[in-house]
């Protein structure tokens, strides 16, 4: 068990980042036991071959496996600095990596539970030769295993904060980090994080808390337990149909107010933007935009502005008449 002390100042400067480098490191980890992350299957039988023909996939012997162990270990916390943003670069990210220190680099691949793999022994000697091989895989690793998807991630991710900042305005700080996971708890000025690896430690915080939803994660949460920087990674909602077609709208709601715009109220059980709603339901951008004009004129959706995007969500009406097209 984690436990994180949190002052009042803490408190008030609880905040969100997106990162690319929490989805690498976190993709890493799937890949080397996608059935204990189910839901991540069909990325992983799609990506896989393509990294381990780069030499990239776990077992190939590349930086990224040395560093990034099975199971619920530890992984250095320099594969994941603190986001500064919610509209993440990749390259900018990068950078930061780079500039770990080397005393920092040495201190983490110390707290290792894995014996060190050649690569991480020459990393160990070298600590800017070994950040700059680094950077270079994940450059590599990148486009093969989520340049492609970052589009519907990143959609994802920032329907999730979108959903958090109004749920921390409804119900304050003890709400909002009661809900993220069942394995973080708030009490008492203390954020508990069951952790398998981690037992009886405590961070006195000091700069907030820093939150990041990060997609492949799931199901689990991850942490850093730095004073001056916790982060918490934590699966965003919304997760377990990332893969997924397009689920089937009512017919009895489809008869009243046509099949795409019922089709297109059911997708909206969390916020999403035109561009996620055209992948997932296969209708162009113009025909979208035109159907939720006609629900948002009819009271059924709003549309909000999140960083570079404009989500659109069901409201308390949509929500009572697609149950009652369920279950009528």
């Amino acid at each position: 068990m984690l436990t994180v002390e949190l002052s009042a100042g803490d408190i008030g400067r609880i905040r969100f980042g997106l990162s690319c480098l929490w989805e690498v490191a976190s993709s890493f980890h799937v890949l080397r036991s996608p059935r204990e992350h189910a839901v991540h299957l069909p990325w992983a039988r799609r990506v896989g071959p393509r990294l381990a023909a780069a030499g990239l996939a776990p077992g190939g012997g590349s930086l990224l496996d040395g560093l990034i162990p099975p199971g619920p270990r530890y992984m250095p916390d320099f594969l994941t600095p603190p986001p500064a943003t919610l509209a993440p670069q990749l390259d900018a990210e990068l950078e930061v990596l780079r500039a770990t220190p080397a005393e920092t680099v040495r201190a983490e691949l110390d707290l290792l539970q894995v014996p060190h793999s050649p690569a991480v022994c020459a990393m160990y000697a070298d600590p800017p030769a070994g950040l700059a091989r680094l950077v270079e895989e994940i450059r590599a690793y990148w486009p093969i295993a989520l340049a492609e998807e970052w589009p519907r991630l990143r959609a994802l991710l920032e329907a999730e904060v979108f959903h958090r900042a109004r749920l921390l305005a409804e119900v304050g700080a003890a709400g909002l980090l009661n809900s993220l996971h069942d394995r973080v708890g708030w009490n008492e000025n203390t954020l508990s994080v069951a952790h398998g690896w981690c037992s009886g430690a405590t961070v006195v915080a000091g700069a907030g808390l820093l939150l990041v939803p990060s997609v492949f994660v799931w199901p689990a949460v991850r942490t850093v337990a730095s004073p001056s920087n916790p982060q918490l990674a934590y699966p965003p909602r919304g997760v377990g149909t990332l893969w997924e077609s397009a689920s089937a709208a009512p017919q009895a709601l489809a008869a009243v107010i046509g099949r795409s715009r019922a089709q297109l109220l059911v997708e909206l059980e969390s916020p999403l933007s035109t561009t996620e709603l055209a992948r997932r339901t296969g209708l162009s951008a113009g025909g979208i935009s035109q159907h939720l004009g006609a629900l948002r004129t009819a009271g059924l959706i709003s549309a909000h502005r999140a960083g570079h995007a404009v989500l659109n969500m069901r409201t308390a009406t949509a929500d009572a008449l697609i149950a009652a097209a369920v279950t009528g």
